[in-house]
């Protein structure tokens, strides 16, 4: 387990703690008003900068990098960027959690902030599936695709068509785009999930904002 999976594990972990145990950090109403505008700033901060990747790497830098690069070095750029994305996306979940808990005590919070925090820790796990389980496998059986693109001489076209012309007579090709379509299918859902979550709080910020 490397030092920043550690440092996540933690923060997730204080998040969970902050959420079951919040009079240990003692927040609640009494808390100073200097104390509340801090996690309010530190909740804003990392649901920004969470929604704010999530929209940039699923709707516009992806698309734009697969129709512009050739298709091994998209894959090779993603499988460095994927990690570091799923990493600052769960550190900011786990702090947005941790900070919408403190200020939102279980026990007294109403049902509309209750649901709220359920959105946060959705966004947490399905961010976290994809850091420690679904983007490993996927850079992986990619790995093992490019070899065997590279032996049949495709790969370094822009876009899937070589890869699917091939694909129709070799049945080991066929075989691991199926896998790797079923690993990448299933990270774009929890990616998707998680966006979506983030989308849900979104909504119910807006209606806490004053212009």
């Amino acid at each position: 387990m490397s030092w920043s999976t550690r440092f996540l594990t933690a923060v997730a972990f204080l998040a969970v703690g902050v959420v079951f145990a919040p009079d240990v950090l003692g927040s609640g109403p009494e808390s100073p008003a200097a104390a509340i505008t801090a996690v309010k700033l530190c909740h804003l901060l990392a649901f920004a900068t969470a929604w704010g990747a999530a929209l940039w790497v699923t709707f516009i830098g992806g698309i734009i990098m697969f129709k512009n690069l050739p298709r091994h070095q998209f894959g090779n750029l993603q499988s460095k960027m994927f990690p570091a994305y799923f990493m600052v996306v769960s550190v900011c979940a786990a702090v947005s959690v941790a900070a919408f808990a403190y200020l939102h005590l279980w026990r007294s919070a109403s049902s509309i902030d209750k649901y709220q925090l359920g959105f946060l820790l959705s966004a947490l796990g399905f961010d976290l599936s994809n850091l420690i389980v679904f983007t490993p496998m996927t850079i992986e059986m990619m790995k093992k695709r490019h070899k065997v693109e590279r032996d049949l001489s495709i790969g370094e076209e822009i876009g899937w068509s070589k890869n699917m012309e091939v694909a129709k007579t070799n049945p080991q090709l066929a075989a691991m785009n199926k896998k790797f379509g079923m690993i990448h299918g299933l990270s774009s859902l929890a990616n998707i999930m998680a966006f979506g979550s983030l989308a849900m709080h979104s909504w119910y910020l807006a209606g806490k904002i004053q212009l």
